[in-house]
């Protein structure tokens, strides 16, 4: 039984050190722009039954009282992440883009690979497409690269690029406003189904299960970028409470060896 303790509480020691490491990474990433904090479940390894046992006089007869179920320790269950609203700081820059509500943006990478983000901090390159901090494009409702050409309309600033509440922009042309494509804003049904790939960017673990939907409930916020979800304070508790139950696993561990060398030494004595 002292063994099974120990492998028991190792068990917990190791799942601790998954959750402080996502902890770690949810404070890392308190100011990044559309993080979404990410959060552990766990589950048990195995239960194992616990019996009273009453005997009588024939052991084949003792009765047997089911007290009921034990853990054999526990291990990482499943990464989820926690899609609430976060906060939404004002810039004043119109490519500073932020979703209130349901909905993700999509962008694609060159090579052509889909990503979700929230992060709404856009630029327009060196070939009038619209990007994101990597790089990558943002598309429209038709799944299409969004090209913003200001030399279309003679335009001087980035301030004459309009973002509608819907995603439609239009270029302000001397009180004209010329429509040009629509952001496209999607959003799935499983949320927890959804993985990071980095730099605030999720896909789905499976498309053909968990496919886009169309956003419904959001409104976009042009010069404004949504900050992360993750808060410091509350971080820094479940950081503090994961240690504490280290420490105790850990000093656990320590008297239970203590015990085994001690039952080992007594043994060798006797032989």
């Amino acid at each position: 039984m002292i063994s099974k303790g120990m492998e028991i509480a190792s068990k917990g020691m190791n799942a601790l050190i998954d959750f402080n490491d996502t902890i770690a990474n949810n404070i890392a990433n308190v100011n990044t722009s559309g993080f979404k904090r990410a959060g552990l479940t766990f589950k048990n390894i195995y239960d194992s039954a616990v019996e009273k046992i009453n005997l009588t006089q024939n052991p084949k007869y003792a009765q047997h009282t089911h007290l009921g179920y034990i853990s054999m320790g526990s291990c990482m269950n499943t990464l989820t992440n926690e899609f609430s609203q976060g906060a939404l700081n004002r810039t004043g820059n119109p490519l500073d883009i932020a979703i209130e509500g349901d909905g993700f943006f999509k962008t694609m990478s060159p090579d052509g690979k889909i990503t979700y983000t929230r992060n709404g901090a856009f630029n327009i390159n060196n070939k009038d497409m619209l990007v994101d901090e990597q790089g990558n494009y943002v598309l429209d409702v038709r799944n299409r690269p969004i090209k913003i050409d200001l030399k279309q309309g003679n335009l001087r600033t980035r301030g004459d690029i309009i973002v509608g509440e819907d995603g439609q922009i239009e270029l302000n042309m001397d009180n004209t406003r010329m429509p040009l494509q629509k952001l496209a804003i999607v959003d799935f049904q499983n949320k927890e189904d959804l993985i990071s790939v980095g730099h605030s960017r999720y896909i789905p673990n499976d498309i053909g299960i968990n496919p886009e939907l169309q956003a419904e409930k959001f409104t976009i916020q042009q010069g404004a970028i949504e900050s992360s979800n993750s808060n410091i304070i509350r971080e820094m508790v479940n950081m503090i409470n994961v240690s504490r139950n280290y420490e105790s696993l850990s000093k656990f561990m320590k008297t239970e060896s203590d015990n085994l060398s001690r039952v080992i030494n007594l043994a060798r004595v006797n032989l």
